[in-house]
């Protein structure tokens, strides 16, 4: 039996514009995300799992993982259907980590299209995306930039 999926179709290369902006729904971080995060990943740094240490540190309080909200960014952009079965790979990721993610915070995602590179020989073209995760209050907690190979068009 052969697997075919006839749902939606994403965006492909020549689909996406240059200055394109998306906004995802917001994500609210909760104290089982960061316990969930830190026994997949083994990190159980105090800043995130131990509430009485944190009361003595200077933020007062635990620290989502700084790459718990980064693969939250990620699937909330997934989430938009932009990269539905048109993604051809994740190329690159640079980002800065600015302002702390708190248990309780709600984050979204803006991602602007900035550059695009046809790349007939991969199949489709690298789009560069100028990424930014921005809290509640409107303040971005990273920013940073993600290429993506996206596929091209099929001929007709």
């Amino acid at each position: 039996m052969n697997y075919q999926d006839d749902g939606p179709i994403g965006y492909y290369f020549e689909d996406i514009e240059t200055g394109q902006t998306m906004v995802t729904r917001g994500r609210t971080i909760t104290e089982a995300d960061i316990v969930q995060f830190a026994a997949l990943t083994g990190d159980f740094n105090p800043m995130h799992t131990d509430a009485e240490y944190m009361k003595t540190h200077q933020m007062g309080q635990r620290v989502a993982h700084g790459m718990l909200a980064l693969s939250y960014a990620v699937g909330l952009l997934y989430q938009l259907g932009f990269m539905e079965r048109t993604v051809l790979a994740f190329r690159g990721l640079e980002m800065k980590f600015s302002l702390p993610v708190f248990i309780g915070d709600t984050m979204r995602v803006r991602l602007t299209v900035k550059e695009k590179k046809e790349m007939k020989r991969l199949g489709g073209g690298v789009i560069t995306a100028e990424v930014k995760i921005v809290n509640q209050d409107g303040k971005t907690v990273q920013s940073g930039t993600m290429e993506l190979l996206m596929a091209s068009r099929p001929a007709a």
